[in-house]
């Protein structure tokens, strides 16, 4: 039996994992993300040293943590010495090995989520191949999508993902263990996982790459790209800087008089309550997004990525962890927060509420004496909708707002009011009179299917 253990640290909010590989004294650290603080945690309960932090990619969803660590530890920083970085590192090329105490990690170039894409193969001590860190490559019955360099290249980038895939089970043992970077909600991610954990042997059965030609596969990957969200666009050239690690200060705390008073003036308000609250009683034109696992890719579509944020929450520690959420992709940029207890906008001069109805209400107001918008994702829209919907997608509504008409109030619905709300929020700011579908908001209401009706 191997010694070499492998720590798998979750980020749920962005559907990654960073690792720690280990022999019980010596550690390698593989694509850590900004709040290096878990990492940390993990060392200090093991009493690990870290020889070498290793990058599999560039990354486009996240700010990296990794020379950050590498700096804290004075431990060596890899990556592919093709990448271009402003910061001192390792450069690594395929077949290069490293080694820490009894673990040996060999670089194997695979390109096709970027064009100079690396996994890692972890061997132990008696040369036995125990895993493998696949970044954006072989992920968990699926694989990175190779469209985030530009479409100018993602063609280019499929195929060679393709045959990357195909690399990684003909060189690595059938029983070394598959630990990927994306492919838990992340965008990064041409598809989502269905199982959570894998081996190479396994991939061999249900990866697509693995199991389909390549004219197959091309085609299934390409006609399955969906949007990802904006703020993906800033995240390498943050990363190719050498980016701190993420700092927990809060920011100052604003009363409520200093929060209306910059709200008025254009500031950007996140209000972190749970929408049934928030549409209760709000600042007009606080953006509301509840604190769950998808809040980054939410904001970071819909908030422009330059501004200074202001957040609103039931508590510090609401507070708190939405500041580390937004930290991880590069919102670090907070003007301030605010506690807001039961009540607190009650008589203020900015605040709103939001109308809620279910799906039943719609019957009750004349096509002509409302606008109806859809804010889900085109094949949603496409499965049925309201006949007189107006389709605009979530992530599509910054930029397409002029296009929702005026004078007249906006019914807006997605598949389970999540997005909705935040939409709702959004059509607030820009001045716009909202009507929130959502049956889930209502008292008494349990989440279910989708009742979005189809031709009404």
């Amino acid at each position: 039996m191997s010694s070499i253990e492998i720590v798998t640290i979750e980020t749920p909010s962005l559907g990654d994992r960073s690792y720690v590989a280990h022999d019980g004294s010596k550690a390698v650290v593989v694509d850590p993300q900004r709040d290096i603080d878990r990492v940390l945690d993990v060392l200090h309960a093991n009493s690990l040293e870290v020889t070498h932090v290793v990058e599999t990619h560039v990354h486009n969803d996240y700010v990296t943590g990794g020379h950050a660590l590498a700096t804290m530890l004075d431990a060596t920083y890899c990556l592919n010495a093709d990448d271009e970085v402003r910061f001192d590192r390792v450069g690594l090329k395929d077949g290069d090995v490293l080694e820490s105490g009894l673990m040996r990690v060999r670089a194997l170039l695979t390109p096709g989520h970027t064009p100079t894409h690396l996994s890692y193969v972890l061997l132990d001590a008696e040369g036995n191949e125990v895993g493998v860190f696949t970044g954006g490559s072989m992920l968990f019955g699926t694989v990175g999508r190779p469209d985030l360099i530009g479409p100018h290249m993602t063609m280019e980038l499929a195929q060679k993902q393709f045959h990357s895939v195909r690399r990684i089970a003909a060189e690595v043992d059938d029983r070394a263990t598959v630990h990927p970077t994306h492919g838990f909600g992340s965008h990064c991610s041409a598809t989502q996982a269905t199982k959570q954990s894998s081996t190479v042997g396994a991939e061999k059965g249900d990866n697509p790459a693995l199991v389909k030609t390549e004219e197959e596969f091309l085609k299934e990957l390409i006609d399955g790209l969906t949007p990802y969200p904006t703020y993906y666009r800033h995240m390498a050239p943050a990363n190719v800087l050498g980016p701190d690690a993420f700092d927990a200060t809060p920011p100052q705390t604003f009363d409520l008089d200093a929060v209306a008073s910059l709200l008025a003036k254009g500031a950007w308000v996140i209000d972190l309550r749970n929408r049934r609250d928030f549409n209760a009683s709000f600042l007009a034109g606080a953006i509301n997004a509840e604190l769950r696992n998808d809040l980054p890719n939410y904001l970071g579509w819909m908030v422009p990525f330059e501004e200074h944020l202001i957040l609103v929450g039931d508590d510090a520690t609401v507070l708190d962890e939405a500041q580390r959420m937004l930290a991880r992709i590069g919102y670090d940029r907070l003007q301030g927060r605010m506690v807001a207890e039961p009540g607190a906008f009650a008589g203020h001069e900015l605040e709103r509420t939001i109308r809620i109805v279910n799906f039943d209400g719609l019957t009750l107001v004349g096509s002509d004496e409302r606008t109806i918008l859809d804010v889900r994702d085109t094949w949603e829209y496409e499965t049925g909708h309201h006949r007189d919907a107006l389709h605009i997608p979530f992530h599509d509504l910054p930029e397409r707002i002029g296009e929702v008409p005026r004078g007249r109030p906006v019914w807006v619905y997605c598949a389970t009011g999540a997005r909705a709300t935040i939409a709702a929020s959004f059509l607030v700011r820009s001045g716009h009179e909202v009507v929130l579908i959502d049956d889930f908001c209502l008292p008494g209401d349990v989440p279910g299917e989708d009742r979005v009706p189809a031709g009404v």
